[in-house]
Order: C-alpha cells, then sequence, then structure tokens
C-alpha cells in the first residue's frame, strides 16, 4: 500500500520516506530526491569513477547516503579498503539500520563502512591532505536543483579547491546532478584543469531525460 513508511523533522525540515507501489521514495521538504525505481546514474556515479582510478587499498568518500545505491556499487569493488559515508540526517541512517530500504539492507553493516553524521562540507575539510582516493558527491539532485540552499557552495571554487587537496594523487571526484551545469563544469576545469561530463539517457516512466555526471582527476 502506497504512503509513508518513516517520517522525521530536523531543523533543516522534514524528511519523508514513501512508498510508491513496488518502489520507495524519498522526499526533502516535500521535494523528489530519489527513489528505487530508477537506481541507474547513483550505481554508475560509483562505477565509472572507480573505473578511472588505478591501484588497491582504496579509501572513498560518499557525500549523502540517500537510499544506499552509490554506496552499495562502491562496496561492490573489492579494491574498497574504507568507505566512509556523510549523511547530515541521523533518522535516514537509523532508517537503514531498520531495514526500511530493503533494497540495499545491509551496506551499513560491512565491515568498510564508516558513517559520519554531519555536513559534508565540514567532513571533507576535516580529512588529512592526500588521503582520499575516491571522493563522490550525490548531495542534491545537481547544483540547479538544490535540496538546502546552503549547499550551493559545494559546486564553486572553492570547496571544489578545498576537494582537490584531500585527494591522492590520480584521485577522482564525481559529481551526480540532474542536468548539465556549464558553471559546475567551469568550476571544475579551473580547480582541475580539466573536467569529463558524461550524459547518461534515463526512462522515467514514459518520459526520457538525461542525467550528468561530472569527474575530475587530480
Amino acid at each position: 500500500m502506497d504512503g509513508a513508511i518513516a517520517r522525521a523533522r530536523s531543523e533543516r525540515g522534514e524528511l519523508v520516506l514513501l512508498r510508491r507501489g513496488d518502489a520507495v521514495e524519498l522526499r526533502v521538504n516535500g521535494v523528489f530526491v530519489m527513489d528505487t525505481a530508477h537506481t541507474g546514474t547513483e550505481r554508475e556515479l560509483a562505477a565509472a569513477t572507480l573505473r578511472a582510478v588505478e591501484g588497491t587499498d582504496l579509501r572513498v568518500l560518499v557525500g549523502g547516503l540517500g537510499l544506499g545505491f552509490t554506496l552499495q556499487e562502491v562496496l561492490a569493488d573489492p579494491r574498497v579498503r574504507e568507505a566512509h559515508v556523510v549523511e547530515i540526517e541521523p533518522d535516514l541512517l537509523d532508517w537503514h539500520r531498520a531495514g526500511l530500504v530493503p533494497q540495499t539492507a545491509g551496506v551499513l553493516r560491512d565491515d568498510r563502512v564508516r558513517c559520519h553524521v554531519g555536513d559534508v562540507a565540514e567532513v571533507i575539510t576535516a580529512q588529512p591532505a592526500g588521503s582520499v582516493d575516491v571522493l563522490l558527491l550525490d548531495v542534491d539532485n545537481g547544483p540547479g536543483y538544490l535540496v538546502l540552499d546552503a549547499n550551493a557552495a559545494i559546486y564553486r571554487a572553492g570547496f571544489l579547491a578545498r576537494c582537490a587537496e584531500k585527494l591522492s594523487d590520480g584521485g577522482t571526484l564525481a559529481i551526480w546532478s540532474a542536468d548539465t551545469s556549464p558553471e559546475l563544469r567551469a568550476a571544475l576545469e579551473e580547480v582541475f584543469g580539466g573536467c569529463e561530463e558524461r550524459a547518461i539517457p534515463v526512462r522515467l516512466g514514459r518520459r526520457e531525460t538525461t542525467y550528468h555526471l561530472f569527474l575530475a582527476v587530480r
């Protein structure tokens, strides 16, 4: 039966987990964030980035737990030694631990996972320089569709330079977006000297659209 599975409020507003037919949907302040029906781009965010990274014993940081599909894909790579996931809403972590998202049940129980409750910008800033091999950011629907207005700074050159500082040599930053963003691309090119944008066709019911991944290598 359709309806709310779980609901919570914080200083940032309302977080709701909904059932829609066979799918589970996450909304923040009434804004659709993601669901379990269309997970290809969340998975590709991790898979494409890890394919671009050489070496073993990788330390990965995921900004935004969401419904857990990016983290699940990270854990599928045996080269990953540690997977740090940053989530600002502790209730969402609790819902995962309670098994309310069956498709990704168990991801937080993997011994390689380290959970951080807090703002992704603050957690990344606290990382030692050169300590992260893969940095995945999926905290909004992209710079043009912010879940929280304060997240706008994440997509600007100042914060992207901080991300570059935390990456190891050859480390990769990947950002998920529901749309293209010339401003984000320009900021990444300014900081990293280059940027690859991948357009991924997606079918949402009867509607076709395109999501985008932005990748930059230190």
